[in-house]
């Protein structure tokens, strides 16, 4: 099935023009050179949280479509960097990949934090699991029902976060200051559900997290979604005003906004060191598309309650580069809410 699959790749890509001569043969060498190889697969965090299951998953489908054996290896420590570190200056020979944090990861670039020797955006990119729709919800206690209310009701919300720098932080001040939101945002707490247990006590009016986190508060009705980064909302999400709808087009605003969507979009990536052969750079990937999609795993994922949005390597690659690639006021922006200072 493996070869079969590769076979056809390589004549639709012939077909198609996007390869020339000799794609076929490079198709069947890379196949080749995978088969009964061992490929690293580094989990930057501890087993048993979600980076490592979504590997454990994903491990014996890599197995089945590349001919190899995936030996996962848990290499946690400093937040996700030690692991993303590893496999950014890992050798280049395809046979060394991982599954990264690419919010993180991305944020502890632009903030020059201590260890964060790589650049994102020359990662080579397999193929991403999954990203985070970022969502703000209101606490039910607070009767806060709209944007409208949160931001025209003539005083100062609170926003709960966790620590300076986190998700939570930097989306809530963010967005807080491309729209001059009256609120102040109160950091420290421990965990995204410490936040939420504040907002049913009505100590705090509403928190940024994505949506898989908010969705059991949704359903119970303990909050709201009163805002989102998606421009094109599906589900939940419809009829939910979104960052852009804000806008209202104001370009400058726009721009600010899809830097900041870009680093909840790179999501939960797989990658490579830069500088990995083409072909086998190629083989990967299709393999991981093929993974990814099978069947089997969808629903084992499923069954797990883990949310897959499969984008393509050189997808991925594109909005780590735009995350990553600012201009100089969305970058100084950006660090000033990384670092704590706005």
């Amino acid at each position: 099935m493996r070869r079969e699959f590769l076979k056809g790749l390589a004549a639709a890509a012939v077909a198609g023009g996007t390869m020339l001569g000799g794609t076929a043969a490079l198709a069947q060498d890379a196949a080749a050179f995978y088969e009964g190889k061992s490929i690293k697969w580094i989990v930057p965090y501890k087993p048993g949280g979600g980076y490592d299951e979504y590997s454990r998953l994903l491990a014996p489908y890599m197995e089945k479509y590349t001919g190899a054996r995936i030996d996962l290896v848990n290499m946690p420590g400093s937040g996700g960097m030690k692991g993303a570190v590893e496999i950014f200056n890992a050798p280049a020979d395809g046979l060394n990949i991982g599954i990264i944090n690419g919010s993180a990861m991305i944020t502890n670039e632009l903030a020059g934090i201590e260890g964060a020797d790589y650049k994102v955006a020359d990662y080579n990119f397999i193929g991403r699991f999954v990203a985070d729709i970022r969502v703000m919800v209101a606490g039910a206690a607070s009767g806060i029902t709209s944007i409208e209310d949160y931001m025209n009701n003539g005083q100062t919300e609170i926003m709960g976060a966790t620590g300076l720098g986190g998700s939570t932080y930097v989306d809530a001040v963010i967005v807080g200051d491309v729209f001059d939101m009256d609120q102040r945002v109160v950091h420290g707490f421990n965990s995204s559900s410490d936040i939420r247990a504040a907002m049913l006590r009505g100590d705090v009016q509403a928190m940024w997290g994505s949506l898989g986190s908010a969705m059991s508060g949704i359903e119970d009705g303990d909050h709201v979604v009163i805002l989102h980064s998606e421009a094109e909302p599906t589900g939940v999400l419809e009829g939910v005003p979104s960052v852009y709808d804000l806008a209202d087009g104001d370009a400058d605003k726009i721009r600010i906004l899809q830097a900041w969507e870009g680093l909840s979009a790179v999501g939960r990536p797989v990658a490579a060191p830069p500088g990995v052969p083409e072909d086998r750079l190629a083989f990967l990937r299709a393999a991981f598309e093929q993974a990814i999609t099978d069947p089997e795993f969808v629903a084992k994922a499923e069954s797990a309650g883990r949310d897959l949005a499969y984008r393509d390597g050189a997808r991925t690659g594109e909005l780590a580069k735009a995350a990553t690639d600012l201009d100089d006021n969305t970058r100084a922006l950006f660090v000033a809410a990384i670092k704590g200072e706005l």
